[in-house]
């Protein structure tokens, strides 16, 4: 197949651009590629103007997006992931393409709710998850307009981990690999999580069994582990003994609150936060049923998670190009 990638350059993108090496792919991306410079173009999808698809494309595959918590001005939500998205499909039109891979978020769905499958109501709490939910209602009404012609698929990932990621699931692994880490709570809150070689293989499987049609997709890699689960793979892994001791949720807040202040004080960002005990103590599940239903990870999520210790803690590599995001 011929397939263009927009946003190939960043940390999903890049294990896409891999998983595809086989077909005939272009990347376009507003940075560079670290390890695909020869198949990227440099365009910004905000650029209309220079934003040209060839006619024989088969399938777009539209990753790229502003996803941090900390993007200021926050306009840049909606400028990216909005109208980027209807630049994207203006685009396509003009080189009459009509196959397209979006990846949102389940972000749509907001915070607190209760294992959701993709027909839950959509509830958004930040700009990054409203912006992600505007533009799968251009991409909905887009495809309304030639129903018989076109093939939709919207993937809706949780948290992504991998190598060379720098994200929170990073720092995570990497509070308990030290061997200093303490439970806060009781350890049995589930977290949704999925190993980003997982994910690029289900894009990879849409992208050979596309047929036409609207589908929409939650990912994450089942089954969920809670927080003790994911502390006794990481003490079997790394060979350590964590400490056996728990503080209880009510005395964790009170330090996070504590840091709040002298974070506050001192103008400096610290690891702990009452906001990143709350996240921490926090059931965090979807439902990922239906894309198990037709699609079988190369990897469980235990390996995912042992490959990632594998080649960050274990036997660290020393990586020239590392990724990151929230």
């Amino acid at each position: 197949m011929n397939i263009t990638v927009i946003g190939g350059s960043g940390f999903i993108g890049s294990f896409l651009m891999q998983e595809l090496s086989n077909n005939e792919v272009i990347n376009i991306d507003k940075n560079p590629s670290p390890f695909f410079q020869s198949k990227t173009k440099i365009i910004d999808i905000r650029n209309k103007k220079k934003l040209i698809f060839n006619s024989n494309i088969d399938f777009v595959v539209l990753l790229a997006a502003e996803h941090r918590d900390d993007v200021s001005p926050t306009a840049l939500y909606y400028d990216v992931n909005v109208k980027g998205t209807q630049n994207v499909l203006d685009s396509m039109d003009k080189a009459g393409i009509k196959n397209l891979i979006f990846t949102s978020s389940v972000a749509v769905y907001g915070l607190n709710k209760k294992n959701p499958n993709e027909s839950h109501n959509v509830d958004p709490f930040n700009h990054y998850g409203k912006s992600k939910w505007e533009a799968e209602k251009i991409i909905k009404k887009w495809y309304e307009a030639d129903p018989s012609n076109k093939s939709i698929t919207i993937i809706r990932p949780t948290v992504v981990f991998g190598e060379r990621n720098r994200g929170n699931v990073y720092n995570l692994l990497k509070q308990i690999s030290s061997g200093k880490f303490l439970m806060v709570g009781k350890g049995q809150n589930k977290k949704s999580m999925a190993y980003v070689g997982n994910l690029v293989a289900l894009i990879k499987d849409r992208l050979e069994k596309s047929k036409v049609g609207y589908q929409v997709y939650n990912y994450a890699d089942k089954p969920d582990f809670s927080i003790t689960d994911l502390t006794q793979i990481i003490e079997k892994k790394m060979n350590i003994k964590l400490p056996k001791q728990r503080i209880p949720y009510w005395l964790g807040m009170i330090g996070g609150y504590g840091f709040d202040l002298l974070s506050l004080i001192s103008k400096k960002n610290f690891l702990i936060s009452s906001v990143r005990v709350k996240k921490f103590c926090a059931t965090t599940q979807f439902d990922a049923s239906k894309a198990q239903n037709v699609f079988t990870a190369p990897f469980s999520l235990k390996e995912g998670l042992e490959k990632t210790l594998e080649h960050e803690f274990v036997n660290p590599k020393e990586d020239e190009f590392l990724f990151y995001s929230e």
